[in-house]
């Protein structure tokens, strides 16, 4: 059928066409977003999910709930090397300089300027490899070199400043697991401080599932602090929603026997859907997508992700690593314990430290349970097995 109308946006954090099943997370969002512009507490979110289930895509949609709110919104994406400092500080100023706009926050974002300015300064801010290069000017406020007593200095300004004009803050943060521990504490702490002060600052971050037990290492009022949705698989009546009802906004249909094969081998994964309905789409010759039309696209659908989703992960493992995420993918499918990994490999558990944890950090694997690992990436063990053939 005409590729032009395909409705389908498999690709990193593409809206889907039909964000099927997750209402109840985006009404979370809506009530905390709500209950904060009236003053009244709000927890924040926490959302928990291996790659490619719409963690992002969530994030955006929540982005968009809060300025339909008429809230300031802040968007960012961890990398696995940068201080939280350097991350902020662009996006602190932006907020900041907005609120200067308006009378009644005026004195509040230049005494929050002032600290922000310190802030760059104790902390050396780079911007594109320069150093910001600025005075200390608001003595007493974020000029102590701890990013846990300074931080929550400037969300306080923050808040204080929305709170004069009747409007939030979200902070959207992607990718929380590369955050290292301290500054995912001190994002913990500042957000303990906006709850103790009823300010309205909502953060609403995105991470593997390892990242509940990092907070709760980090501080141990964060199971409190914030709501922890899973964001999985989409279950069968949403997960054949997700394919259908593109198809038919476009004019065309699809068979039920043909929404059984995807949901059946994709196991209701949002990315997985979304690259299956695409090339089923492209390789239909219509009128609609029949269970051939599915069937025949299933080998491309498995070849573009093996070169692409997989292998790009998958490439990024040195000969030992991959020598581990093998053992793993032997072993069936997932959580794995440690024991039958260093069984299956012939080694030492012991042994097998530096590389669980080297895998970790690469955001591979995660671990599910006290001695078991699993991968973040849906239907990688498949893959590998697939490799190994």
């Amino acid at each position: 059928m005409d590729p032009y109308r395909n409705p389908f946006a498999p690709g990193a954090g593409f809206p889907p066409p039909e964000l099927a099943g997750r209402d109840p997370i985006l009404e979370m969002a809506r009530i905390s977003c709500g209950r904060a512009v009236k003053g009244k507490p709000a927890r924040s979110l926490m959302l928990l999910g291996l790659r490619g289930v719409g963690k992002t895509v969530l994030l955006n949609e929540i982005g968009n709930i809060a300025r339909e709110r008429e809230m300031l919104v802040s968007q960012l994406e961890a990398p696995e090397k940068n201080a939280l400092a350097t991350l902020l500080y662009p996006e602190l100023r932006r907020v900041m300089r907005s609120l200067s706009g308006f009378e009644a926050a005026k004195q509040i974002a230049s005494r929050g300027m002032g600290a922000l300015r310190n802030f760059a300064s104790i902390f050396k801010i780079e911007i594109g490899g320069v150093e910001v290069g600025v005075e200390a000017a608001e003595p007493g406020l974020a000029d102590s070199g701890d990013l846990q007593h300074d931080l929550p200095d400037l969300f306080t300004v923050i808040g204080e400043g929305a709170k004069a004009v009747g409007k939030g803050w979200v902070l959207l943060i992607d990718e929380v697991q590369y955050l290292s521990e301290d500054d995912l504490s001190a994002l913990i702490v500042s957000m303990h401080r906006m709850a103790q002060r009823g300010l309205p600052v909502v953060m609403v971050g995105a991470g593997l599932p390892q990242v509940a037990k990092l907070a709760g290492e980090a501080k141990s009022y964060a199971e409190r602090l914030f709501q922890y949705p899973a964001v999985g698989a989409l279950d069968e009546e949403a997960a054949k929603l997700a394919v259908r009802k593109p198809v038919e906004e476009e004019g065309e249909t699809i068979e039920d026997a043909a929404l059984d094969s995807i949901f059946a081998r994709t196991k209701g994964y949002p990315f997985f859907l979304q690259e299956w309905g695409s090339t089923s789409w492209d390789v239909a010759a219509g009128p609609g997508i029949t269970l051939s039309d599915v069937e025949r696209a299933y080998p491309e659908t498995l070849a573009g992700l093996d070169e692409g989703f997989f292998k790009v992960r998958y490439d990024r493992l040195t000969k030992a690593e991959t020598q581990f995420v093998m053992a793993m993918a032997a072993l069936g499918d997932g959580p794995y314990p440690m024991a039958g990994i260093a069984k299956e490999m012939g080694r030492d558990q012991s042994s097998l430290g530096p590389a669980r944890a080297n895998i970790i950090s690469k955001g591979m694997i995660y671990s599910a349970d006290h001695g078991y690992l699993d991968f973040s990436v849906p239907l990688f063990a498949e893959y590998l097995r697939r490799r190994g053939e």
